[in-house]
């Protein structure tokens, strides 16, 4: 009787895969039919449309309605497809009239109507030119995560107002994009609050400034969680083009709030040491970004390292050296970026007490070697950064001074920001721990005495070669915090300080 197609895309991962929705109403027993590989929630879209036509005031066809969502081999999940089937069965049933092969409209619909807000769309809505539409129609409560307005965007509230759109009844007024403003969130632990731990909070500084991955050990108490803490208050501001790589990844993952809008501060992920492997990497049968995905651009904490199972830190391997994690399925490979800092604590031993000058250990030999071989040499060589954290007794705690605040820390950490932004601008990285061994020839220069020193060290030290490696990344990263264009002797010799043997790493294999 009629056939009507709509323009849309599905995603897997934050890649889109353009679809079209074909709808046809055929004479014969009023029916229904959903095909295209539909999950359940695709499926359900039957009752929600049907519903949702109706209380709009619009008539709903007495045919056999079949919906195609092609491509055929390709599994559509999620609601956002409840809009364009509505649209394209008013289409069909000639109730509104318009040029679908400009239009792309995605959201979910309500019974009576109304928009609802829909997650996993932003990826759809950033990349909409490819499917070459000059017009995106969304609910009303997503407008606020584009960043962008190089379409026109329409925010919906209900299927009406937008059947009155595009039949020239009530014309729509395109949605106003807000610019893009990030801010540190004031709920975040001042470093000034932690008393004492000068050289934790200089390698905090660091890895803030650089990118670089740290790892605290000590006894219990000693401020290792609140030094963590603090790492999200002392990182720059994100950019426009660092929250629409976040914002994307939470859409995906469902987790966006209504009207939460475009991320505006780092995240910070602290997974219990209980977490299984898949909740770390992502997965389901359309994988969904883990852990590791959605503390892109920030911060990835895990306490009581060496209380994680073994096979869930291994998984830490590749994204720690690639920046992102490639998850494989049966339909194909979908690859998640993963650039986090990663901030790590533990205690050195069972008791905790092992190296602590006024509680002796009670731990056998034996047992603070099973211990810390959880922690594999391997991922320790990942880590950059390896700080021992002392308790502080209470009086020295007491007469102890307020140190700097995050705000005076920040300052210094986004002007390194800044020299490596310079840096690497034209480039796909922009912190001095992705730079890769080519990049380190170019923007690492050192005079003789400075690279004889290091290669001294590195002899001495045992060190492998990846370890190598990033002790140059950090010493760029030192020469960055004192505006220094070459690395010098004095930066190496403390990038050094963070690889020496202690009470944790001794019973390991030579970083």
């Amino acid at each position: 009787m009629a056939l009507a197609k709509i323009k849309s895309a599905t995603t897997w991962g934050l890649k889109i895969i353009k679809m079209q929705i074909e709808v046809d109403l055929s004479d014969g027993l009023p029916a229904f039919i959903i095909v295209g590989l539909p999950d359940k929630a695709v499926e359900e879209a039957k009752e929600r449309v049907r519903a949702a036509i109706k209380n709009s005031g619009f008539r709903f066809p007495q045919n056999r309605i079949t919906v195609n969502l092609a491509p055929a081999d390709i599994p559509k999940e999620g609601p956002a497809y409840d809009l364009p089937i509505a649209l394209g069965i008013m289409a069909a049933y000639g109730q509104v009239k318009a040029n679908f092969n400009e239009i792309l409209a995605l959201g979910e619909l309500s019974l009576d109507g109304s928009l609802r807000h829909t997650n996993g769309i932003l990826p759809i809505i950033l990349e909409a030119e490819k499917l070459k539409v000059s017009e995106v129609y969304v609910p009303s409560s997503n407008v606020k995560e584009i960043p962008e307005n190089r379409l026109k965007t329409f925010g919906l509230t209900n299927f009406k107002d937008l059947i009155f759109h595009l039949n020239n009844e009530k014309r729509l007024i395109p949605a106003k994009i807000e610019p893009f403003s990030g801010h540190i969130e004031s709920h975040y632990l001042d470093i000034s609050a932690i008393k004492g731990q000068l050289h934790a909070k200089r390698a905090l500084e660091i890895a803030a400034a650089g990118g670089h991955n740290i790892l605290f050990f000590g006894p219990p108490g000693s401020g290792k969680t609140m030094l963590a803490k603090s790492l999200p208050g002392i990182l720059p501001e994100l950019s426009l083009s660092e929250a629409i790589e976040i914002t994307k990844i939470y859409s995906v993952a469902g987790t966006l709030e209504e009207n939460e809008g475009l991320k505006k501060t780092r995240p910070f992920r602290s997974p219990h040491h209980t977490a299984s492997n898949i909740s770390l990497i992502g997965g389901g049968k359309n994988p969904k970004p883990g852990e590791i995905s959605m503390s892109h651009r920030g911060v990835l904490f895990l306490d009581e390292l060496a209380e994680f199972p073994r096979t869930v830190l291994e998984v830490l391997r590749q994204p720690l050296e690639e920046g992102s994690i490639v998850i494989s399925r049966a339909q194909g490979s979908i690859k998640y970026p993963a650039k986090f800092i990663l901030v790590a604590s533990t205690n050195p031993c069972p008791c905790g007490n092992l190296g602590d000058p006024k509680k002796e250990c009670r731990c056998a030999q034996s047992s603070v070697i099973k211990y810390q071989s959880k922690i594999s040499g391997p991922l320790l060589d990942r880590i950059d950064l390896h700080l021992e954290v002392p308790r502080i007794n209470i009086e020295e705690m007491q007469n102890l001074k307020e140190g700097e605040n995050s705000k005076t820390v920040r300052e210094r950490v986004s002007g390194a920001r800044f020299l490596q932004t310079q840096r690497f601008a034209g480039q796909k990285i922009l912190t001095n721990s992705e730079m890769t061994n080519e990049d380190l020839k170019i923007y690492c220069q050192m005079d003789k005495k400075t690279l004889d020193t290091l290669k001294m060290a590195a002899e001495k030290m045992a060190l492998s070669a990846r370890a190598y490696h990033r002790i140059i990344k950090i010493s760029r990263t030192i020469a960055d915090l004192e505006n220094s264009e070459n690395i010098i002797e004095k930066h190496i010799l403390e990038a050094l300080q963070y690889r020496q043997k202690n009470s944790f790493n001794q019973n390991h294999s030579p970083l």
